[in-house]
């Protein structure tokens, strides 16, 4: 079978397919409709988010068994066309739960403790202790939207505090020793913080606006590792000003390209500006899974699922 790999990955999955005996071919520049004059020539498909597989490529894919993305989510796929012409998809959320957990976890704990804004004075030469005074993160209660790797992963972390943890999840029956399963209305009525993890769907795209932050009985803490267009920004800005919501720790972020290699593609929203200069706001540029450990697993979660299904 051939292979084609469309982005770089740890040299583990071309190592380990090439003695399973797949064919590999790297091609990391080449433009979509370049790629689209020969991928008919392949049996297999690598990707990571450099262009969307949409219905148009796929038509031209007429030998393609399976499409293989380093990652946790498939959104950059018309999986249901891909699904009726046979192919297989294949995703690896295992190898970076783990990651997403422990940023998960960093990020509200810096946020409680307001170390960044700490970190930042002390260099400046401030030394201001009480306007540091931090919260600590026993007897809270933390609500998971999403209940699937990632969540599980971050309500891990939490075991070693003294907290509660819900979870909702358009799947029933998700919960484990780790998180009790509620209703999205139980979450808003008791959660003071709130992470998210889950796929970006048309579900999930815009959840988190005015309407469903107001529903919400306390003010709360916003942690997403998951997908930024879940969140409204100039929503989630005015919440902030309100102190409807606490702080945010932000991962991902609305205006990010879908290749997540980059921001903007126009010029910088007011909102994001506003972010930017807001103490209570912690921002990273989508590497909660980006780990030289989740590295690895990522592309050994790939090859050990293709070889599964395929030798």
């Amino acid at each position: 079978m051939k292979v084609l790999h469309l982005d770089t990955n740890h040299p583990l999955l071309i190592q380990q397919l090439s003695a399973a005996g797949f064919q590999n071919h790297e091609d990391y520049t080449s433009s979509k409709s370049e790629i689209e004059k020969k991928i008919n020539l392949y049996d297999g498909l690598i990707i990571r988010s450099r262009f969307s597989i949409d219905a148009s490529f796929l038509d031209k894919a007429t030998n393609l068994k399976f499409i293989g993305r380093v990652g946790a989510g498939l959104e950059n796929i018309d999986c249901d066309y891909a699904l009726s012409k046979g192919i297989e998809l294949i995703a690896a959320p295992e190898g970076n739960r783990n990651a997403v957990g422990e940023h998960a976890l960093g990020m509200l704990l810096s946020l409680f403790n307001k170390l960044n804004k700490a970190d930042l004075e002390v260099r400046k030469g401030l030394w201001l202790r009480e306007e540091n005074r931090g919260l600590e993160l026993d007897g809270k209660t933390v609500g998971l939207i999403g209940y699937g790797n990632m969540g599980k992963a971050f309500a891990k972390k939490l075991r070693g505090f003294d907290v509660t943890v819900l979870c909702y999840d358009i799947k029933p029956n998700v919960e484990d020793e780790n998180a009790t399963q509620v209703s999205l209305q139980e979450i808003q009525e008791r959660a003071n913080v709130l992470s998210l993890h889950t796929p970006q769907t048309s579900q999930t795209v815009g959840m988190i606006n005015t309407s469903f932050i107001e529903q919400f009985k306390n003010p709360f803490w916003l942690i997403n590792t998951a997908r930024g267009k879940s969140v409204v920004t100039k929503d989630l800005v005015g919440a902030l000003k309100s102190a409807k919501v606490l702080g945010a720790g932000l991962d991902v972020l609305e205006y990010e390209k879908s290749s997540f290699e980059n921001l903007f593609t126009n010029e910088i929203p007011e909102e994001f500006k506003y972010l930017v200069q807001s103490e209570n706001v912690l921002l990273s540029p989508h590497v909660a899974g980006w780990t030289i450990e989740s590295n690895i697993k990522l592309a050994q979660t790939i090859v050990d699922k293709i070889k599964a299904k395929f030798c």
